[in-house]
């Protein structure tokens, strides 16, 4: 049939059809890409947004098909704190504008170097008032509930153990929720024209009143018929899939959050533990406010001193990540507030600790990585497999260099290895009398203490192995 719409007449051998037919199908070409479907797997192709080469150091790329390789990632670029915080709190009062700090990062600064003169006594409180603050499931009604899940013969027993502690932590973080939900009505109603942001800012100033006079359901009642229904209507109607979409999301987590943790919530999942035959014994005795007294004095048991530090420093960051103070300051506040997320990842199994002192005159700054549930790997497959604490140290000292502690205890044998710069390791039998005398001097057998000279910074996963199981979880990216 003639081609009626051409300009001309088509060439014997040339027309669109004989071309069509003539093109090979090649059901295995990886240049040709599939058309995405989430509902079924499908070949590899070609396409250029997935990256599953396994390659973490091309060009310092963000991977999409991981969030656990990109901590992976951001755990092997990120640095040591203690060089940046060492540089940081080395300044002292009254040096603002020369060396590239503005007048209200460096008052925070010299409040908390202020804090960092200690004796050994006061050093222990501020650590142990660390650890206390940075766990947040910590006393003997948790200990209990990690032992119950441990030894819990049913998986039931361990989710409803889980649900509790989820309960718990939303629970303890109700004036940060609260104030989340505030924030992002605020930010949605910026980001809106005036016809729509008016409603929402009276929606907005009615939840704040309700949160402020203590009524978690009338907050949620107005969060869940007004706010969330006109800030969906906004964003279906307009087709706004940039700031608004993103404020709905974290609105709709934060009200998820603020319902799971209401205290009946709490209550609810409580009374389920103590139906179990396992925990009805030591939970038996526990009525409801025993429960959340017990639970409001946990969260009072917070070193202010090592609060105030942590404030400190965290009002400083804010500060310069808000332009304050020069390029070089903004950055090294980046790097910190960096390696501090990446410390406290989901996927980090171990707890983090950082140790800035100055004793005797000469400053210290110390990172401290701690797995309380270390297992020996070297024990037999038919054995009891041995559990211990393993410690990492990295330890900064003024004028002498970097020092790598490794530090291994098992019931009262303790393993002990130093890596320390040129001019320490010249005294290592000196060291290791000294390490043995201290272990013994409280009680503990030592069982290998080793000093040598620091060829390399020891890495992460090189101490804690650990940290690569989170492969074996669930390892993708939505």
């Amino acid at each position: 049939m003639p081609e009626l719409l051409g300009a001309t007449n088509p060439v014997p051998g040339y027309d669109n059809a004989a071309t069509n037919r003539n093109i090979p199908i090649s059901p295995n070409n990886t240049q040709v890409q599939n058309v995405p479907d989430p509902g079924k797997v499908v070949r590899p192709d070609g396409r250029t947004e997935q990256q599953d080469n396994g390659n973490l150091t091309e060009g310092g790329q963000i991977r999409y098909d991981s969030n656990f390789q990109t901590f992976i990632q951001r755990l092997r670029e990120t640095g040591a704190l203690a060089g940046g915080l060492g540089r940081l709190l080395s300044l002292r009062e009254g040096v603002t504008v020369l060396s590239g700090l503005s007048q209200g990062i460096a008052e925070e600064l010299s409040q908390a170097v202020e804090m960092l003169k200690m004796d050994p006594a006061q050093l222990l409180k501020f650590f142990t008032g660390q650890v206390q603050s940075g766990t947040k499931f910590g006393g003997a009604l948790f200990a209990l509930l990690r032992g119950a899940y441990d030894k819990a013969a049913s998986e039931g027993v361990r989710q409803d153990i889980l649900a509790f502690l989820k309960s718990y932590s939303d629970y303890s973080s109700t004036a940060h929720i609260e104030k989340n939900l505030m924030r992002n009505l605020s930010g949605m109603a910026d980001a809106m024209p005036k016809t729509w942001a008016e409603p929402l800012r009276d929606i907005a100033a009615r939840l704040e009143n309700a949160i402020a006079a203590g009524d978690r359901e009338g907050a949620l009642q107005l969060l869940r018929q007004e706010a969330l229904p006109h800030m969906s209507n906004y964003v279906s109607q307009t087709h706004d899939l940039g700031t608004a979409r993103s404020l709905l999301s974290l609105l709709t987590l934060d009200m998820t959050r603020y319902e799971n943790g209401s205290g009946d919530n709490l209550l609810h999942v409580f009374h389920r533990l103590k139906s179990y035959g396992t925990l009805r014994e030591q939970l038996g005795g526990m009525d409801d406010q025993a429960l959340l007294t017990l639970l409001q004095q946990e969260e009072q048991n917070v070193s202010p001193e090592a609060a105030k530090f942590a404030n400190h420093l965290s009002s400083a960051a804010s500060l310069a990540l808000r332009g304050e103070g020069s390029a070089e300051t903004q950055q090294i506040f980046q790097q910190l507030v960096a390696a501090m997320l990446i410390n406290e990842s989901v996927y980090m199994p171990v707890n983090h600790y950082l140790i800035p002192i100055e004793m005797n005159g000469r400053t210290l700054f110390s990172e401290l990585w701690v797995d309380p549930d270390d297992q020996d790997s070297s024990a037999s497959p038919g054995g009891k497999v041995k559990r211990g604490v393993r410690m990492l140290f990295k330890i900064d000292v003024q004028s002498l260099g970097l020092f790598d502690v490794i530090l291994t205890s098992r019931e009262q044998e303790v393993s002990v290895h130093i890596a320390c710069p040129e001019a320490a390791a010249l005294f290592s039998q000196q060291m290791e009398q000294a390490v043995s005398g201290i272990l013994l001097q409280n009680g503990l057998s030592p069982a290998q203490i080793n000093v040598s000279k620091m060829e390399r910074p020891v890495t992460l996963t090189e101490v804690f192995p650990k940290i690569f199981e989170g492969k074996n979880c669930i390892n993708v990216k939505v």
